[in-house]
């Protein structure tokens, strides 16, 4: 049948972690750095999973995240690399450095997602320039991505550079 889940064993915390053992984990990873994660919770004086203490490190205690504001070129670059590949918030971050693919999930359902269907219901704005998630020759202004779009998009994934707009200026704005 498998495996269990790693927190279901009994004594193993769940839920938000405390600040102090965030420190336990930055302290452990510091000085023996980050091998075993099944054995690094109790090497740590943790009673967390090793799954737990991973996504952890990974998604908020990294030094080298990049934390704030989404910057103009990195929302274009998730509306192309989403237009391209789907929900594959690993794939999309490998083309941003320091954010996590988590970060880039959360960021896109929560503020993208929302401003680009408000901006495709414009018809106004959605008249005068093509949709910023799809390459103009797929789509027109006034068509809601088919698979088959989504299919060819994910085609050209390969040949887009990370960094580089087909039309930076199509990206819109709230007010």
């Amino acid at each position: 049948m498998g495996r269990s889940p790693c927190c279901d064993k009994v004594g193993l915390k769940k839920g938000p972690w405390t600040p102090e053992e965030d420190q336990k984990l930055l302290a452990y990873i510091e000085k023996h750095g980050h091998g075993s994660w099944r054995a690094l919770p109790t090497k740590a004086g943790l009673q967390r999973c090793g799954k737990s203490c991973r996504l952890r490190w990974t998604n908020y205690l990294r030094p080298d995240i990049k934390r704030g504001k989404f910057s103009l070129q990195e929302e274009q670059t998730i509306i192309q690399l989403h237009a391209l590949l789907g929900n594959r918030w690993s794939a999309i971050a490998t083309h941003l450095p320091k954010r996590t693919d988590n970060e880039i999930k959360n960021y896109w359902n929560t503020h993208l997602k929302k401003r680009l269907a408000k901006w495709a219901s414009t018809p106004s704005l959605t008249s005068q320039r093509t949709m910023p998630y799809s390459p103009p020759s797929t789509v027109s202004p006034r068509t809601p991505p088919t698979s088959a779009t989504w299919r060819n998009g994910r085609a050209l994934a390969s040949k887009l550079k990370p960094g580089l707009s087909e039309n930076p200026s199509c990206v819109p704005t709230v007010h």
